[in-house]
């Protein structure tokens, strides 16, 4: 037996609206002879099966149909809808892989002369109640019977693997697994939400939520973190008058900077609305050195964007970081050094936001 040429143009999920009527699935291939010839405007008969794990594998569902090819050879027939002693609705799509195994007779009748076997791959298994029928970052549509019980297995996406074993399982994806109950949630509408599924969407040098991405880490849900800085800059003194602030953490800027007070720095900061955020401050000694560490990357994207102000190579930048009561910490960007000079001093302010 010569084998069918098949084009297949979709293999389609069609459930009934309607709970009592049958699930279906479009199929759609093009008949040709064993001559190679095109089978155009003729009616064929066909028998459908779906095989169970090989393509030799037993067949759990036969049914049998007598389309009409068009024009061009195809047939679109739905499987489900044909003569059959079988339930298509009763088959457990989870226990696969599955094969279609299609026999046609070019002349209408059932003289099977022409085969062809094609796997199903996973859109199919959306078919069954037993399996969730969507994956949308990070969103998992159940079936819609209200039970949650043995009833999700596993759903494959890219860049990462989602699976749910069962209702009341575990969810895994490529970073970590999250347990039921307390990261996974669902509504009445059998909706699964998943959260604290790590975010991993940005980079150095992304132009981003206001300003230049210059620092990134990881925290422990597997979700990034960093700092971004504005892209443009002012200069000012860090106080107007010597008096104590308490503003000494060399690690917190957003600390510092709300203590600082009789301060043209943070008066310039606080000020910020670039991107339309709001939370713009004055950097710590510390992060203000992982700024000039990373100048590179950020010069090279600011230079890309336009309209920016490139951070300098050669003068002073304000840290948040109070070194005393007339006194405060600057990185000096033209060597890497740090300095306390007297906060009535004005040297550069560069803004910075943290995600």
């Amino acid at each position: 037996m010569k084998t069918m040429y098949t084009l297949l143009a979709a293999v389609m999920i069609a459930v009934s609206t309607l709970a009592q009527s049958p699930e279906k699935m479009s199929y759609q291939a093009v008949i040709r002879n064993s001559s190679n010839a095109l089978v155009s405007n003729q009616a064929v008969g066909m028998r459908i099966s779906i095989l169970q794990g090989s393509p030799n594998g037993a067949a759990v569902y036969t049914e049998n149909q007598i389309p009409t090819t068009n024009t061009n050879g195809l047939v679109s027939i739905e499987i489900g809808s044909g003569i059959s002693a079988n339930d298509f609705s009763a088959i457990d799509w989870t226990n696969g892989p599955y094969f279609i195994k299609t026999e046609t007779d070019p002349t209408g009748g059932t003289n099977f002369t022409i085969t062809g076997t094609s796997q199903l791959l996973s859109v199919p298994y959306a078919l069954h109640a037993t399996t969730a029928d969507s994956v949308v970052g990070g969103v998992l549509t159940e079936e819609v019977d209200g039970s949650v019980t043995n009833e999700i297995q596993t759903i494959s996406r890219t860049g990462t693997t989602v699976t749910l074993s069962n209702g009341g399982g575990s969810f895994v994806d490529s970073v970590n697994s999250y347990t039921a109950g307390s990261n996974i949630a669902i509504s009445g509408s059998n909706v699964i939400s998943v959260t604290g599924v790590p975010s991993s969407d940005f980079c150095l040098g992304q132009d981003t939520l206001g300003g230049i991405v210059f620092y990134l880490y990881v925290d422990q849900n597997g979700d990034q973190h960093g700092l971004i800085v504005n892209k443009n800059e002012s200069t000012g003194q860090w106080q107007s008058s010597n008096t104590t602030t308490n503003a000494t953490r060399t690690w917190d800027g957003v600390y510092n900077t709300g203590l600082m007070t009789n301060s043209p720095a943070a008066n310039y900061v606080n000020g910020l609305s670039s991107g339309s955020f709001t939370d713009w401050y004055l950097p710590s000694i510390d992060e203000l050195s992982l700024l000039w560490h990373n100048r590179y990357t950020v010069n090279k994207a600011l230079h890309g964007v336009g309209g920016t102000t490139l951070l300098s190579t050669v003068d002073y930048y304000w840290s948040s970081t109070e070194q005393a009561a007339g006194s405060a910490f600057d990185f000096q960007f033209n060597d890497g050094q740090v300095n306390s000079l007297s906060k009535s001093n004005s040297h550069n302010l560069r803004a910075i936001r943290a995600f």
